[in-house]
């Protein structure tokens, strides 16, 4: 499972990854939560979430995610459903497993997805800031989402919309002292200024996030859930402060909680455009995030099949 990938990421080849796993789930007329988004349906339609997952490993993923983004330690603390967040994460990877073992898929790998969401205001894509936690407490939170996914039975963690140096970083460090590969997604939003900043969370640049995160032992650099253009920017500065793999897997569209708004989806052929150009700049991970369907994964799978071969 996660030996392919790391024999891959040691070798310096190009990983394929899977496009958005909850985006899609709702294309496929489930509806979202207005408080947790798409965690419910991991209980609710299993039958939908693995077939999502399939059709991204029928379309070349290498790597699929679990289900697992929206099920934040902070969010469902925040719901008082701590105990929920580990009873849905491991029905989460127990489904994304499923769909590897029903296409004897064993070389793909399922990754954990671990994020710092909070409640979200309905209708916009901006997370409530109304509560902080204490330091040690948000810590007990992180170990808490991090243990959960590793007794899942998931092959890495994957951090996704990280976006600062106070929770990213906690959660960061709770999935490296599993044991188990984490790979870093970074997301970012461009000011008037020009400058990029973590998404929602202008309090924190892009040069300070991440040599702060890699600094844990995390394995893989990503930036994620970030629109194409900003991404083209954001990839040097990860590379200033970050010589390990780097990956790219942006998003396409934009969201009012909770549900993505499928417009102005980039094309998949611009997309690999995109990523043709990444990949020249040393880019060995590419996928994509909310937006991103199985159809352009399709697209790069098979614009990079040499590459994804050699």
């Amino acid at each position: 499972m996660y030996t392919a990938i790391a024999e891959k990421l040691k070798a310096g080849r190009l990983i394929l990854l899977d496009g958005g796993t909850g985006t899609d789930i709702q294309a496929r007329g489930v509806p979202m939560d207005g408080d947790t988004w798409c965690a419910e349906v991991n209980l609710t339609h299993p039958n939908v979430v693995c077939e999502v997952h399939a059709d991204y490993i029928r379309a070349g993923a290498e790597v699929i995610t679990a289900n697992t983004y929206a099920t934040s330690p902070l969010l469902f603390n925040s719901l008082g459903r701590d105990e929920d967040m580990v009873k849905i994460d491991k029905a989460a990877v127990k489904v994304a497993r499923e769909a590897c073992e029903e296409l004897d898929a064993g070389s793909v790998a399922v990754a954990g997805s671990f994020s710092v969401m909070r409640p979200t205001t309905v209708g916009a894509d901006r997370t409530s800031v109304w509560r902080e936690w204490p330091k040690n407490e948000a810590i007990d939170l992180m170990r808490r989402k991090a243990d959960g996914l590793a007794e899942s039975g998931c092959d890495l963690i994957m951090m996704e919309m990280m976006r600062d140096r106070d929770y990213s970083l906690w959660a960061t460090e709770a999935a490296v002292a599993t044991g188990l590969p984490v790979w870093v997604g970074i997301a970012v939003e461009k000011k008037e200024d020009g400058r990029l900043l973590g998404f929602g969370r202008g309090d924190w640049q892009l040069d300070d996030i991440v040599p702060a995160l890699m600094s844990t032992g995390a394995k893989v650099c990503n930036i994620m859930h970030t629109s194409p253009n900003d991404t083209d920017e954001a990839l040097p500065i990860v590379r200033r402060h970050w010589s390990g793999p780097i990956g790219a897997y942006p998003e396409s569209g934009y969201f009012k909680m909770p549900d993505w708004q499928f417009i102005d989806i980039i094309p998949p052929e611009d997309l690999v455009a995109k990523a043709r150009a990444w990949y020249a700049q040393g880019v060995r991970l590419i996928g994509g995030c909310c937006g991103i369907g199985p159809r352009h994964i399709k697209a790069l799978a098979d614009a990079f099949a040499k590459e994804l071969r050699a």
